[in-house]
């Protein structure tokens, strides 16, 4: 793409906001294409918008590490054809250990010529809900290597000069079970980046190749800019941390870790991964471009949030990640579980990391993912369904003035992932939702206090429902993480009752059948507390008891106040008497 040679700060303002525009409405598409509820309830995707070189210039991503993982996958199809590229062509990808993260993230992009010459590329990248293998919904906690996981699809041309080649659609659909729903799935993708083309051939035609071109590199740079000035900011030095998850489905008897320092100097910060536990044998390990969303993700939030994620945001960021570790393991190593549990443990020990140099800026832990997979056939419609269970999600983290999130989206969403309608989650499944509600005292205690996690219980109506959980949180371990003297939020839980039977604890990265009349719970934490909790302010307390998300006892015990339990009222002189002593 040709350059201007000057142009003007405004109408560089006017063309960012117009390619961060576009990517919004090839989201929009996918919300109104879309006949799966991950996409068109649930958010569980990413849009961005390409230069030819690969440099990422705009995105929506309304899940974060799918699209903080686009310009690895968008790479891995530039390399693979090269030169061999034209107009009306479109390319379909999801291979982990060549630009991808887990096997349901399925990438579809177009190139998008002008006057002959390769512009752009429109990208969408999201999860769907069938991708083969022994899995539920692409998670398989019992796969040894990926090729137990599902399809593996290297780069691949889908639509050629503006026909579908026939042989490879059938190849990737006779893998799948639900054959017509990842059909429409696919479909809406390669639809919504054909949405993206005519926009950019708009803005092309409005403004020329040379003036949007230049726009481009004005706007890389300024990001770059922006996050330089912000890691100048924090001191320099070394800053440790460390997390764990809770098992790999495979060896259930140990935890494995990730290892972290954080090293600021000046304007550079590196994300050094050198002291993460090898790879493991079950589906925990997290691909290149997995680890590298996770640590961005975590440091975008927590940084100004005016900054455009583009390439030139991350132009100042290193990360190291030894191969065959935890977090870059070596083919074919199973990885499905990479974007939840293994990307929260990531932000966490970014946000760890964070809070020895920058307190005021990190986030104490939030809740991670605790909820299953299901897959069968709705006897209501006759039909295949998949179902993430999106319902049952914790609370986040409280940060430096402010509390945690209510039943919030996991760390690796940033919030991100939209809670479904109850009512429409059980019309599309064979469950009818018994309990959904917060849950008292489930948030780690602080000056700020985490986010509220739920209790989410619902019945079975059908038989022979697989059930694969996945997850973390399950031990004190991996419990949300106070920081600076905050608490902790509550270790989650998973029960399941059969019939007239006592519900019976079940565990984490294992598969179930579930059967007509089966009651399935899941207890999700709350976020970590900020700060120490005898520092919250009396009111707060007062009023979080009085609306019955903290007990009168947490109140006495975590926070030092003691209220009335008929009166609701404050009992000043013992709360004195109280925090005098702790402190």
């Amino acid at each position: 793409m040709t350059r201007a040679a000057k142009t003007d700060p405004i109408l560089v303002a006017v063309i960012g906001n117009a390619l961060d525009g576009i990517t919004r409405e090839i989201g929009q598409t996918m919300l109104r294409t879309s006949r799966s509820p991950i996409f068109v309830e649930a958010r569980d995707f990413a849009t961005s918008i390409f230069s030819a070189d690969c440099r990422l210039l705009a995105q929506t991503h309304y899940i974060p590490v799918i699209g903080g993982a686009t310009p690895y996958a968008q790479r891995a199809i530039v390399d693979f054809f090269g030169d061999d590229v034209h107009d009306g062509d479109v390319f379909i990808h999801n291979d982990p250990f060549n630009g991808g993260s887990h096997l349901p993230d399925i990438t579809i992009t177009r190139p998008v010529f002008w006057d002959g010459e390769l512009v752009f590329w429109a990208m969408t990248k999201g999860h769907n809900a069938d991708v083969g293998g022994g899995g539920v919904v692409g998670f398989n906690p019992g796969a040894r290597d990926v090729q137990e996981e599902g399809i593996l699809i290297p780069p691949v041309r889908i639509v050629d000069r503006g026909t579908l080649r026939r042989d490879a659609w059938e190849l990737i659909l006779s893998n799948v079970r639900m054959r017509s729903l990842v059909e429409s799935v696919l479909n809406c993708q390669i639809g919504a980046t054909a949405i993206g083309e005519r926009r950019l051939h708009a803005l092309l035609e409005k403004y020329g190749t040379q003036t949007v071109g230049a726009a481009a590199d004005e706007l890389l740079a300024a990001s770059a800019r922006q996050v330089r000035a912000e890691i100048a900011a924090i001191p320099d030095g070394e800053y440790p941390a460390e997390t764990v998850l809770d098992n790999d489905g495979i060896d259930r008897d140990r935890s494995y870790r990730v290892g972290l320092t954080v090293r600021v100097d000046g304007e550079h910060l590196t994300f050094d991964f050198s002291d993460s536990d090898a790879q493991a044998q079950g589906f925990i390990n997290s691909p290149i471009a997995n680890t590298v969303a996770a640590a961005h993700l975590a440091l975008f939030g927590a940084i100004d949030p005016d900054i455009r994620y583009n390439s030139g945001a991350f132009e100042p960021i290193e990360v190291i990640a030894p191969a065959g570790s935890l977090v870059n393991p070596e083919a074919p190593a199973p990885v499905a579980a990479c974007t939840v549990p293994t990307c929260e443990a990531i932000a966490a020990a970014v946000w760890i990391a964070l809070s020895r140099a920058i307190p005021s800026r990190a986030h104490a832990g939030w809740a991670r993912w605790c909820t299953p997979a299901t897959m069968g056939v709705n006897p209501r419609t006759g039909r295949p369904f998949g179902d993430l269970h999106f319902l049952g999600k914790g609370g986040s983290g409280a940060t430096e003035g402010f509390d945690g999130w209510d039943h919030l989206s996991p760390s690796n969403t940033l919030g991100g992932l939209r809670t479904p309608d109850p009512e429409l989650h059980e019309l599309d499944t064979p469950y009818v939702l018994e309990e959904l509600e917060y849950l008292p005292d489930s948030a780690g205690g602080g000056q700020w206090r985490g986010g509220l996690g739920v209790r989410y219980r619902w019945t079975v109506r059908a038989d022979d429902i697989a059930c694969a959980t996945y997850g973390s949180g399950f031990m004190p371990e991996t419990a949300p993480l106070g920081l600076l003297g905050g608490e902790p939020g509550i270790v989650q839980s998973l029960s399941l009752r059969r019939g007239d039977a006592e519900p019976v604890s079940i565990e984490t990265n294992a598969f179930y059948t579930l059967n007509d009349g089966d009651v399935f719970e899941v207890v999700a934490s709350g976020g970590g507390g900020f700060g120490d909790p005898h520092l919250r302010d009396a009111e707060l307390v007062l009023r979080d008891v009085r609306e019955e998300v903290v007990s009168v006892d947490a109140a006495r015990t975590v926070y030092g106040v003691d209220i009335d339990p008929e009166t609701l009222q404050i009992r000043t002189d013992e709360t004195q008497t109280l925090r005098t002593a702790a402190h």
